[in-house]
């Protein structure tokens, strides 16, 4: 019974251990860094990379209508 008892509180150690380093390396910051605190550049970082798709797509775009707008001005 002890056994089980070591057990059990050694699994829970280790859950209130690992949860948080956990939620650190998910969120790829410092390990020992406060888990719970918000992350508010999550959002610029999504504005950011999907400005850039636009700006990419729009230039393939561009890059793929080129020569027919070089044929039609003739």
């Amino acid at each position: 019974m002890a056994m089980k008892a070591k057990f059990v509180k050694g699994m829970l150690a280790g859950a209130v251990i690992a949860f948080p380093l956990g939620i650190n390396f998910g969120k790829d910051v410092p390990l020992m860094s406060n888990p719970f605190i918000t992350k508010p550049d999550m959002t610029d970082k999504v504005v950011e990379r999907t400005n850039a798709f636009i700006e990419d797509t729009r230039s393939a775009i561009h890059a793929a209508t080129q020569p027919a707008e070089d044929e039609f001005k003739q």
